[in-house]
């Protein structure tokens, strides 16, 4: 079997008999050596000590007392959502119970940062065993902000962190287009390089079409369905739409902040105008296996999904609204 994302952790985690992942030492002591809360040679010794100590027993309870005795201002706050974040996942069976558990209270304060590591490796963990480079290429959308562009009449979606960065001679037209640093070599993902995938999935330099119809938005359309399934415990079906006239809306979920106020305005019966219309991304017919799974007031109807970008070209998913917005009877996390 092909192994992917090795940079998420997962292969420090154990799991339980239902296939959750385990909190391990191990994992945790990966956030300890983050530059946030790695101390600098300036730091003090209260926040040395209490490094040292956390490597050596990263379970270990740390007092208020001794957070507030560190000198730097800017530790403290790093020392106090770790430790927070850090003790959310000690109290759960597994990762994924945290992570669902953390959705429906909301994140609150909860650095985004962690929130997109817990999804990375708890995605990683419901894809495992997945042979189809297109899906967990689309699947990256779950954990990686986005920037999209229209290109000879296709969207292209490329990972914005990777094109980011500034200098350099493009070294191809989609590299120009994007304003890609020519060092970040992005190929838009095609049956021709796919397989070079495995080789850098922890690199996320690869584009991928997100045109209605094509096979990009098929295999984001899967992905949701394991990350449902997965964290649910409810089987179901999804599809990726071409248009979506003469609906029942009876129930939809927005994937992000716009698609949420799209469908909302939708929902409203409301006309939307040819802008909004633009930022649609992609348009999704979720159904249940098991229709007795699902609350009355659905009834057999499907659930449409909605992913849109921002005015600024930016895909920002949010995959808890599909833990905490789809109409199931009984959420349960995979304990």
């Amino acid at each position: 079997m092909k192994d992917f994302w090795l940079a998420c952790g997962h292969h420090l985690l154990d799991r339980d008999e239902g296939g959750g992942l385990l909190l391990t030492d191990d994992f945790l002591k990966v956030y300890l050596a983050r530059p946030e809360l790695a101390p600098p040679p300036e730091a003090c010794a209260v926040e040395k000590t209490l490094h040292a100590a956390l490597l050596a027993d990263p379970r270990r309870r740390v007092t208020d007392s001794e957070i507030a005795a560190i000198a730097d201002a800017d530790a403290r706050e790093n020392w106090t959502f770790m430790l927070a974040f850090r003790d959310h996942l000690v109290r759960h069976p597994t990762l994924e119970a945290a992570y669902v558990d953390l959705v429906r209270r909301g994140v609150g304060n909860m650095p985004p940062l962690f929130m997109n590591h817990l999804v990375h490796v708890i995605l990683r963990n419901a894809l495992d065993g997945c042979e189809d480079p297109f899906v967990l290429r689309a699947a990256e959308i779950f954990f990686r902000q986005q920037r999209v562009t229209l290109h000879e009449g296709s969207l292209i979606a490329a990972d914005e962190e990777t094109i980011g960065g500034v200098g350099g001679t493009p070294a191809s037209p989609l590299v120009s287009m994007l304003g890609i640093p020519a060092q970040a070599d992005i190929d838009v993902m095609n049956d021709d390089n796919a397989h070079h995938y495995w080789e850098h999935s922890d690199l996320f330099h690869t584009a991928i079409d997100l045109t209605a119809g094509r096979r990009g938005l098929d295999a984001l359309a899967q992905a949701i369905g394991r990350w449902v399934t997965h964290l649910l415990g409810v089987d179901v079906k999804v599809e990726a739409l071409t248009e979506m006239r003469n609906v029942n809306l009876v129930w939809y979920a927005g994937l992000d902040a716009e698609a949420t106020r799209i469908g909302n305005a939708l929902w409203n019966g409301e006309e939307l105008d040819e802008t909004a219309r633009s930022r649609v991304i992609g348009l999704f017919r979720l159904t249940f296996d098991d229709p007795d799974v699902v609350i009355e007031r659905v009834g057999g109807e499907p659930v449409y999904l909605i992913l849109a970008m921002s005015p600024d070209k930016i895909i920002r998913m949010k995959p808890q609204n599909l833990v905490t917005g789809l109409p199931i009877r009984h959420l349960e996390a995979v304990s």
